[in-house]
């Protein structure tokens, strides 16, 4: 059984809408893309995803799609990553979590 957690804990967590500006995938790896992801902050963030074997980088470009946007930086294969893509599944059964609707870079809440 997995670990639950409080909802104190699950109030912790900032996820917000990201619109992907740019995609590319990471050299010399097999899985990792490096997105640079709009979320109406004066920058936008490089944020690195370990889905290339599942999406194509170009297809990304446009999307919006959830992130973990207050998690600690952390270095991939030499990129510095600046939060974490939402998704589920595997293989076959991946899939990309997205809004209905087209919403503001940065839209987020609880």
């Amino acid at each position: 059984m997995t670990e639950q957690i409080t909802i104190d804990d699950f109030a912790k967590i900032e996820i917000k809408i990201g619109t992907i500006l740019e995609a590319e995938r990471v050299p010399e790896t097999d899985k990792l893309i490096k997105c640079t992801v709009d979320f109406g902050e004066e920058e936008s963030r490089i944020i690195v995803s370990g889905i290339a074997d599942l999406r194509n980088a170009e297809d990304l470009v446009g999307k919006q799609l959830p992130y973990i946007t207050n998690l600690a930086p952390r270095t991939i294969k030499g990129v510095e990553s600046n939060g974490m893509l939402l998704a589920v599944g595997g293989g076959e059964s991946f899939a990309l979590l997205h809004p209905d609707v087209v919403v503001p870079a940065g839209t987020g809440g609880k």
